[in-house]
């Protein structure tokens, strides 16, 4: 596709805070018990600081080296950082008055208070004051900066104290010191003061209690200001091919190298004294339009500390996953799966049969090889512990862990190092791609054959994110499928060149190609019988290639539904090129993670699952796999599931041609729809 018109595109970057957006307003969602409204504050803040880290880094990397490519929408890397910066005052003015304005009072309406320490009694304050001395001030490390000692090192996310002080004969100072690591930022004062009121909860902010007791570290001194500020640095981490030779080494430094990236944004309050926010701004070399000024505490993810409150009143219920939904196991999981093929629905289905998946595998004396991709795995992972056990009974294991999953490398490179002590084959990635696909093949010998059975996900092999994260599990025996995932597998441990595939559809060598073929037969199945229809279920749509595609597909009157979480750069209702084409959201209690690809394909129905979005690094520069769903009951269980996502009225917001998201409501007597309450209660 060459030179398309950019008024057709949405940037990528602006949409993707249009959904961070979308996160904000569920801490407005009455729907949402009030400490889950908070979560969406501190996911809001976790999520900007990613971006900030990933994204915004980079295109200040391009407006000092050059962009080597403009995106679809044409903004230039100048423009897109101005227009972020209007557009995240915007979001954290409105977040200020949701966090001050109206949850802070519920929070204390709930006898749940954040108290100011200057709204402390005296005998309070002189309890904090204890607990700062025994607990606080011997980690604390105040770092001066004079003409002897240089302006000291400032790390990503860090909480810091900038501070003015004066001697006897007037000469002022400047201090820089680190909150603790380690301590809560909301200390409790019930934790300290055994004697107050336990039907109420009140917490004071740690840097609060560290700046009202200054005098203690700096004896001899007034202390004339406290100002909290943080930075945040650039976290992309980029390799260089030509030095990927040891990645596991190179992949060890550049995690601790993190820290020291060039400094992204300086987060401060709004009433920091100028003189304080000329010292910072000249030592950390950042332009104006790179600080943030918050009439809100920094760092506001830490948010999540306030959910450990002890109000199940105020929290959703735990809930209990259904175990087999589809059909109850029989002997064992192997004669289940060779019964037929099934699929879970998670976290509504149990992530369970997954891990017993893999340990029927590590325990069974028939198993001779287990084969597994790994991309996030999480800290306290039972995945690993059976590879481990396989592997000390006998078995042949190989395990390729993506060391380059974003801030899960230093996790990954430990599990990597405990898989390889216990003997298991190791692969640390590919030279130029991410191993983002997520499949298992186990192969097993039966009455003097062997026998394949595959597990293949659209989410991680994480039990913690299968409790938070909307993913599908399949497992299958299929020789067709079974062979597919093998020769995947050995183009990843060996040397293989274009291989193509029976069932599966791989990126990067044939993914984009096989999408847009799919859309093209749709159109041509459209001519005949004027019921073309296209669902797409992603995270995100940025491929200009397959947005062109889709364009193509409703112009020709091919009906496109497209339900995007995050990104979507495609621009809906456009006379003449996208009017057949509706784009909704789903932001709700669980993750909307997913990717379902489905084809009318003239009543045939053509459907897929799988971890790629359509985006040009899933296309381009990682291993992904679609994996199609054959089978006519599962099909009609993923259908459903669809028709009801696409049906939801209660979580569900609406694109507009101008890029807005307007939240859907039923009309009428039209009944409500919330697809994920409709799940935990369905199935």
């Amino acid at each position: 596709m060459k030179n398309p018109d950019p008024t057709n595109f949405f940037n990528r970057e602006l949409s993707w805070l249009n959904f961070n957006y979308r996160v904000m307003q569920e801490a407005r969602n009455t729907r949402h018990p009030l400490l889950e409204r908070i979560k969406y504050l501190a996911i809001y803040i976790s999520n900007m600081e990613e971006f900030y880290m990933i994204r915004v880094s980079g295109l200040r990397r391009q407006l000092v080296k050059g962009a080597l490519e403009a995106p679809p929408d044409g903004l230039s890397p100048a423009e897109q950082l101005a227009k972020i910066h209007k557009k995240v005052n915007e979001q954290l003015a409105e977040y200020a008055k949701i966090w001050n304005d109206e949850l802070s009072p519920l929070l204390a309406a709930e006898k749940i208070n954040i108290v100011e320490y200057s709204k402390l009694s005296n005998e309070q304050k002189g309890h904090l004051t204890d607990y700062f001395r025994e607990m606080i001030f011997p980690i604390l490390t105040p770092m001066a900066f004079d003409p002897t000692r240089p302006f000291p090192h400032i790390s990503s996310l860090s909480v810091n104290l900038a501070i003015i002080v004066c001697d006897s004969q007037g000469n002022e100072g400047f201090a820089r010191l680190k909150l603790p690591d380690g301590l809560q930022r909301l200390v409790s004062l019930q934790s300290i003061l055994v004697e107050e009121d336990c039907n109420e909860q009140s917490f004071v902010w740690l840097e609060d209690i560290i700046a009202n007791n200054l005098n203690l570290l700096f004896p001899g001194y007034s202390v004339l200001a406290a100002s909290p500020f943080r930075v945040i640095r650039d976290a992309d981490i980029e390799l260089d091919d030509d030095d990927a030779a040891d990645l596991w080494t190179l992949m060890q430094e550049q995690v601790e190298l993190r820290q020291f990236g060039g400094v992204v944004s300086l987060e401060v309050q709004d009433k920091i004294p100028d003189h304080i926010l000329k010292i910072l701004v000249e030592n950390l070399h950042v332009t104006p339009d790179q600080v943030i000024r918050t009439t809100y505490p920094l760092a506001l993810s830490c948010l999540w500390e306030l959910t450990s409150v002890n109000r199940p009143d105020l929290k959703y219920a735990p809930i209990q996953p259904k175990l087999m939904t589809t059909r109850p196991l029989v002997r064992n999981i192997f004669d289940s799966i060779k019964k037929n093929d099934f699929i879970l629905y998670h976290p509504y289905d149990s992530f369970q049969p997954v891990e017993e998946f893999l340990w029927a595998a590590a325990e069974s004396p028939d198993v001779l090889a287990i084969k597994q991709t790994l991309y996030r795995v999480g800290k306290n992972a039972d995945i690993i512990k059976a590879l481990i056990r396989a592997r000390s009974l006998g078995k042949q294991v190989t395990v390729l862990v993506e060391l380059r999953a974003r801030f899960d490398e230093a996790n990954n490179i430990s599990w990597a190092q405990e898989l390889e002590k216990a003997g298991v084959h190791v692969i640390y990635g590919l030279v130029g791609l991410k191993v983002h696909t997520k499949m298992t093949l186990v192969l097993r010998q039966e009455n003097k054959s062997i026998v394949s059975y595959a597990h293949l996900g659209t989410g991680n092999y994480n039990p913690e994110t299968a409790r938070l994260y909307c993913d599908f599990s399949l497992f299958t025996c299929r020789k067709e499928m079974c062979s597919d995932v093998l020769l995947l597998f050995h183009s990843l441990t060996g040397y293989a060149n274009h291989q193509k595939y029976k069932k599966l559809l791989v990126a990067p060598e044939f993914l984009r190609q096989d999408i847009l073929e799919l859309i093209n037969d749709e159109i041509h199945a459209h001519g005949k019988d004027g019921k073309g229809h296209i669902i797409l279920k992603l995270n995100s749509l940025v491929d200009k290639e397959c947005i062109a595609a889709l364009y193509r597909a409703s112009q020709a009157g091919v009906r496109v539904e497209l339900q995007i979480r995050g990104i979507c750069c495609l621009r809906p209702g456009l006379k003449g090129i996208s009017d057949n084409i509706k784009v909704t959201s789903i932001v709700g209690r669980f993750l909307e993670h997913t990717r379902i690809f489905y084809f009318c394909n003239g009543g045939n129905p053509k459907l897929y699952l799988g971890s790629a979005d359509l985006m040009p690094r899933n296309l381009d520069r990682r291993v992904e796999i679609l994996f199609p769903i054959e089978q006519i009951d599962i099909q009609q269980q993923v259908l459903k599931i669809l028709s009801i996502h696409l049906g939801d009225n209660v979580q569900s917001w609406h694109l507009t041609a101008t890029g807005d998201y307007e939240k859907i409501h039923a009309m009428g007597e039209e009944t409500e729809i919330d697809s994920q309450s409709y799940m935990l209660n369905a199935r």
